[in-house]
């Protein structure tokens, strides 16, 4: 069963190791991408790249992991909010919004697991 939907386009993502996507969903710009199969540091890598797109009002991304990554929380939480649920396959899905939109004081370089 797949996640997206068949309106989904595939968005290039400068040094991402996955595939991010871009979809409409209730009015709001969709960011999606699965590291489920990614061994540390990619799922981290490629969650910074991902917030970086959710500048503006209705944005979220979504990402697909083996477990939640509980490393990234506390490099983020002051700038975004964040929601996991356990999904089919033992996997976590992590949704992402921002709680300010216009600015960020998240580094997005310290995307390692320490």
């Amino acid at each position: 069963m797949s996640l997206l939907p068949s309106d989904a386009k595939k968005i290039e993502i400068e040094n991402s190791t996955v595939d991010f996507f871009e979809f409409v969903e209730d009015g709001s710009t969709v960011y999606y991408f699965d590291s489920s199969e990614c061994a540390p540091p990619e799922p981290m890598i490629n969650a910074m790249l991902g917030l970086q797109l959710l500048k503006g009002a209705d944005k979220k991304l979504i990402m697909i992991n083996h477990k939640a990554p509980s490393g990234l929380f506390p490099k983020i939480e002051n700038d975004f909010n964040f929601e996991v649920s356990n999904i089919e396959d033992d996997k976590v899905r992590v949704e992402f919004n921002s709680k300010n939109y216009s600015t960020t004081n998240t580094d997005f370089s310290q995307n390692s697991c320490q």
